[in-house]
C-alpha cells in the first residue's frame, strides 16, 4: 500500500500528469506536498538587535578613552507666579471695570433685607467705593458723564497688587463696639475696627538679607544648587561624579546627590536621559589607576532633578565640599567659570 502511494507521489509531482490518474487524487497529492514543504524548518536569521551590537573589542575601546561623569542640575521650581507687566496691570484692570460696567446693576435687596445690618454695611461701602467691585478703584460704572472712562490714567496707582490688597483689606475691616470682640485695633478718637489677616508679601526675608542658601527666596524664579569644594582653586560647580561601574546615570545622579548635599532631601530625578552634556579634553593623556588605562578627557551628562522638600546638608558629604547655594540663571551666571557655564546657559529656565 505504502509502495503504491509513492508511485503516485511520484507521478503527480511531474509537470504534466498521466492519464491513468483521476483528478480528484492529483489534487490531495499535490495538497500534501505544498504542506509537507511549508512545514520544513527555515534558516533562522538573526535580528536587528543582534546583527547590530558591536563586538566587546569596540566597548573597550571606547571606555578607555573617556571618563563618564554625571552631574545633577537640582532645581526647586517656581513658587509664584512671575510679576505683571504695566500693559498686563492696566489690561487687567481695564476688564474688570469693562465687565463692571457691562453686567447687571446689582440688586440689593435679593441679597439683604432692608433696615438690617448687612443693608446698612452696604450702603456705607457703596457710599465709600461707589460700586460693588473692590479693587478697581474710585470709578462709578453706571454713571452717564463717567461711565465711558474705564481705562488707566497715566501715574495712576490703582493697577498696582500693593493699592488692590490694601481696599481689599480695608473694605473687610467691619466696625465692631468697643469690647464687643478681643482682635480689634484700638486707635484713640477713631472708630474700631477688627482685624484682617494680610496676605504674605512676595518678597521674602531672605531676599532682603541676601540668605543664597534658603529655599525661600526668589519665589517666582526657578533655582538651582550649585557646591563649592575647599581650597583655593575650588570653584562653584554643579553636585557631580564619575559613574560607577555598572551603574546608570539616574542611579549615579541619586548616588550622587545623597554623597554631596545629605539624605535630607526629598528629589526626584526626572527620566533617565540626560538633557545636556560637555566633553573635557586633557592637555595630556592620564593613566587611570583603577585599571591602567590612558584617558583622554571626561565625558559629562547633565541630568535632570527637582527637589520637593527638605534643605541641602554638606555635612560628612564624600567630595569635601564647604559651602552650596540655591541661585537663578542670571545668577549662576555670575558664578560659574565660563567653561562650565557655555554648556548649560541653553539648558536653565530663564524663570
Amino acid at each position: 500500500m505504502a509502495h503504491g502511494n509513492n508511485v503516485l507521489r511520484r507521478l503527480a509531482s511531474r509537470p504534466k500528469a498521466p492519464p491513468n490518474i483521476c483528478r480528484s487524487c492529483l489534487l490531495n497529492l499535490r495538497q500534501q506536498r505544498f504542506i509537507s514543504t511549508a512545514e520544513a524548518p527555515s534558516p533562522i536569521e538573526p535580528s536587528f538587535a543582534e546583527r547590530s551590537v558591536p563586538s566587546p573589542h569596540a566597548f573597550s575601546l571606547a571606555q578607555t578613552a573617556y571618563k563618564i561623569k554625571a552631574s545633577v542640575l537640582l532645581s526647586r521650581p517656581p513658587v509664584l507666579t512671575r510679576d505683571l507687566t504695566l500693559f498686563e496691570k492696566a489690561y487687567f484692570l481695564y476688564q474688570r471695570r469693562l465687565n463692571e460696567r457691562l453686567a447687571l446693576p446689582f440688586t440689593r435687596y435679593f441679597y439683604y433685607q432692608r433696615g438690617t445690618l448687612g443693608d446698612v454695611n452696604w450702603k456705607r461701602r457703596m457710599k465709600e467705593r461707589q460700586t460693588p467691585a473692590r479693587d478697581i478703584g474710585d470709578y462709578n460704572a453706571y454713571s452717564k458723564d463717567l461711565g465711558w472712562n474705564d481705562e488707566l490714567l497715566v501715574g495712576a496707582s490703582e493697577s498696582e497688587p500693593e493699592t488692590q490688597i490694601e481696599a481689599l483689606v480695608r473694605d473687610a475691616e467691619a466696625e465692631v463696639k468697643p469690647g464687643e470682640q478681643e482682635d480689634v485695633e484700638e486707635t484713640p478718637g477713631k472708630k474700631q475696627k477688627q482685624k484682617v489677616e494680610r496676605p504674605m508679601p512676595r518678597v521674602t526675608e531672605a531676599d532682603r538679607t541676601g540668605d543664597f542658601q534658603s529655599l525661600n527666596r526668589a519665589l517666582t524664579r526657578t533655582l538651582y544648587l550649585i557646591v563649592k569644594g575647599q581650597g583655593a582653586k575650588a570653584r562653584w560647580e554643579f553636585p557631580s561624579s564619575f559613574v560607577e561601574v555598572k551603574e546608570s546615570l539616574n542611579t549615579a545622579a541619586e548616588r550622587v546627590l545623597v554623597q554631596s548635599a545629605g539624605p535630607n532631601m526629598n528629589t526626584w530625578i526626572v527620566g533617565n536621559m540626560p538633557i545636556g552634556h560637555r566633553t573635557i579634553t586633557y592637555s595630556q593623556k592620564t593613566l587611570d589607576k583603577e585599571t591602567g588605562a590612558e584617558r583622554l578627557g571626561e565625558k559629562v551628562f547633565f541630568m535632570k532633578g527637582r527637589i520637593i522638600a527638605g534643605q541641602a546638608n554638606l555635612e560628612n558629604n564624600k567630595f569635601g565640599l564647604v559651602d552650596f547655594k540655591w541661585l537663578s540663571k542670571d545668577e549662576i551666571e555670575k558664578e560659574l567659570h565660563p567653561r562650565d557655564w557655555n554648556p548649560v546657559r541653553n539648558i536653565l529656565l530663564e524663570r
